[in-house]
């Protein structure tokens, strides 16, 4: 049986590989401000390994606004995928999600709250697509 990756699949499997990667860059800062060993503690529970760089601390919320989002994203997908559900609206906000979540993780970084709450709001949109979609409404 060969499996099909549809265009939904592919906008998915790129937005958990972006995923997974968004904490390189802070972890990176971490290990530079605080030295390896400190850095790998749990950050939440020692103030001391907290990054000075604010961009750096911006940059791991985003991170974790990011997975959060995902676990919503992920299912609708796969969901779509099971009902063989693939319609050019679909596909579309697919890439749309893709693409406002990887500028949400810039604009955040870069405390541009506008174009943050922008990007978040496209990236919410593109989930409703699909919602919407599954539900039958459009």
């Amino acid at each position: 049986m060969d499996a099909i990756m549809t265009t939904e699949l592919y906008w998915l499997t790129l937005t958990i590989g972006m995923t997974a990667l968004f904490w390189v860059p802070y972890i990176l800062n971490w290990i530079m401000e605080h030295g390896m060993v400190a850095a790998l503690w749990n950050p939440k529970e020692y103030d001391h390994t907290q990054p000075k760089a604010a961009w750096a601390l911006r940059m791991l919320r985003a991170h974790e606004n990011a997975v959060e989002n995902l676990v919503i994203f992920a299912p609708l997908v796969l969901i779509l995928h099971a009902m063989e559900i693939s319609t050019a609206a679909t596909a579309t906000a697919s890439m749309v999600y893709f693409t406002a979540r990887a500028a949400h993780f810039w604009v955040f970084a870069f405390a541009i709250p506008s174009l943050r709450v922008l990007t978040f709001l496209v990236g919410f949109g593109a989930q409703m697509v699909l919602v919407l979609t599954l539900l039958g409404i459009i």
